[in-house]
């Protein structure tokens, strides 16, 4: 069974940094792209980040790159996303996942999150 554990939220200042984890289980970590998604209040959960098996590759939507970085510790079973500069437009719950072959697509592993919360 594919457990997903996130941490590292919680309420900072517009400005501010933030770094989570998301410690996996149950599945072949270092096979897997990782990727990183959020859920603001009242919309649909969207893609954030991803990375590669190795942690060689890394991609990002716009609304995000320059100030989001994921990164992974294939020995610890865990991946990373290190926010910066974060706005009140970051405010949401983050979630890790594994993604499908497309990159993208997330499979149906769903941890309990993690709330983030930007205030002005």
């Amino acid at each position: 069974q594919v457990q997903l554990v996130e941490s590292g939220g919680g309420l900072v200042q517009a400005g501010g940094s933030l770094r989570l984890s998301c410690t996996a289980s149950g599945l072949p970590f270092s096979s897997y792209v990782m990727g990183w998604f959020r859920q603001p209040p009242g919309k649909e959960r969207e893609f954030v980040a991803g990375i590669s098996g190795r942690g060689r590759n890394t991609y990002y939507p716009d609304s995000v790159k320059g100030r989001f970085t994921i990164s992974r510790d294939n020995g610890k079973n865990t991946v990373y996303l290190q926010m910066n500069s974060l706005n009140v437009g970051d405010t949401a719950v983050y979630y890790c996942n594994a993604l499908r072959n497309d990159l993208i697509t997330p499979y149906d592993y769903w941890g309990q999150g993690t709330q983030v919360t930007v205030s002005s």
